[in-house]
């Protein structure tokens, strides 16, 4: 692993050295160059340097691919970063870690478990191994994949009818999935005899456990207000009372008050005042659950951490060190890569940059040993790798050797990469 990173590291320290000199060889000295050999000679080198940032993409994805990953959805996250990185460069490598990827995300739902990331997301993806991947979700664990599901009917046709089939399963099992539903729906048609039932199923089928499915909320809110008005009125009746009797059951929060707001809103447009309150009439649950309407509501997430490049620009006259030790890891991080990129791209002060990259590079290390309590920690490392890239792509490369966890280090390399591809 030394070793490969370390002509890695080379490659690219020679393809950002300063052009050579403009003279052609066996030119005579003194004489001026003509036009075409001048373009010719500047296109030669611009080919060339291409090349080699091209390269030397090409061999971080492989080196960063082959480190050692145990767990699958740190695997599933590494190939996710490398194929959006290599596609544009080399399909053909993005096909292969996408079928590994694809492979992985099955697992993953074969087991009951969401995937952290989706392989449909990114380039590389065939269809024939998207109905591979369809074809084994067991109905049961239909949710699971609920993504997966979205992405298969965005990138295959051919996978609609699959999954359709899968969805139909799921409602016998009594497990659903709204997005899925609806992203079908769609695609076949609203009006399409399968939509219509399917819609009448969903909310027949809705999950037991109301509240494990609380942050879904609002996916079935959305799915019923789309597809209320295109379906017989009494079926649209009928569903938005089970939806709001199975709201009620939510504990208080803003994802139920925003699933009540859009689920009563949509009703009285459909029905009118009165004829809403005729409606509720006939279900308690329902009515107790409107009533609650009204209510702020918004789909909860965890806190967002605020970090401006703008204000670290402002900020890069005054040692901040102190400021940065007291935040959280991954405040902590993102701060000091956006003060590192500030030093290091606006004064050009490297001995500046090299210290808050310092400080970030080391709170990743905390960041990762942390990431089930970090949201998108996947994006923090790449945020924190991409500012030292910008500032200088071989020592960023390098800081990514320091890292402890090899996912962790795959993923900071992946986001170098990104980096010089983009130039």
């Amino acid at each position: 692993m030394k070793l490969r990173l370390g002509c890695i590291v080379f490659a690219l320290a020679v393809s950002t050295l300063a052009p050579v000199s403009t003279l052609a060889q066996g030119r005579p000295s003194g004489s001026a160059p003509n036009a075409a050999d001048s373009s010719a000679d500047g296109s030669a080198k611009t080919v060339s340097k291409t090349d080699k940032r091209k390269q030397f993409v090409i061999d971080v994805v492989r080196t960063a691919t082959a480190l050692p990953v145990a767990d699958q959805q740190d695997r599933l996250r590494v190939l996710y970063s490398a194929s959006n990185v290599i596609f544009p460069i080399r399909p053909a490598m993005a096909v292969s870690f996408s079928r590994e990827g694809l492979r992985i995300e099955q697992e993953l739902i074969q087991q009951g478990k969401t995937p952290a990331v989706s392989m449909l997301d990114c380039g590389g993806v065939d269809c024939g191994s998207v109905k591979i991947l369809v074809e084994n979700v067991p109905a049961a664990n239909v949710d699971s994949a609920e993504q997966s599901l979205v992405g298969a009917v965005s990138k295959c046709a051919a996978a609609v009818m699959t999954v359709r089939q899968l969805l139909d399963a799921g409602f016998e099992k009594g497990r659903v999935a709204p997005r899925a539903s609806l992203a079908v729906m769609e695609r076949v048609g609203v009006k399409a005899p399968w939509s219509q039932q399917a819609f009448e199923k969903l909310f027949a089928s809705l999950p037991s456990d109301a509240n494990a499915f609380r942050p879904q909320a609002a996916d079935f809110a959305t799915t019923f207000t789309r597809m209320a008005p295109e379906v017989d009125k009494a079926a649209a009746g009928q569903a938005g009372l089970r939806l709001l009797a199975w709201l009620g059951k939510i504990d208080a929060s803003a994802d139920r008050n925003l699933a009540v707001n859009a689920t009563v809103g949509s009703l009285k447009e459909l029905f009118g005042d009165k004829g809403f309150e005729n409606l509720l009439a006939s279900d308690v649950m329902a009515r107790q659950a409107a009533q609650t309407a009204g209510q702020p509501g918004e789909m909860t997430h965890p806190p967002e951490e605020s970090v401006s490049v703008l204000r670290a620009i402002a900020r890069r006259d005054s040692d901040r060190t102190d400021e940065l030790n007291a935040m959280p890891p991954s405040l902590r991080a993102r701060e000091a890569a956006a003060s590192g990129f500030a030093s290091g791209t606006t004064d050009a002060n490297r001995k500046e940059a090299d210290h808050y990259f310092d400080i970030a590079f080391a709170a990743l290390n905390d960041v990762w040993d942390n990431r089930a309590s970090v949201r998108d920690v996947h994006a923090v490392v790449q945020e924190v790798a991409e500012a030292a890239a910008q500032v200088d792509a071989v020592d960023a490369l390098q800081r990514t050797r320091r890292l402890q966890d090899p996912t962790a280090q795959a993923i900071a390399m992946l986001a170098v990469a990104r980096v010089v591809a983009s130039r």
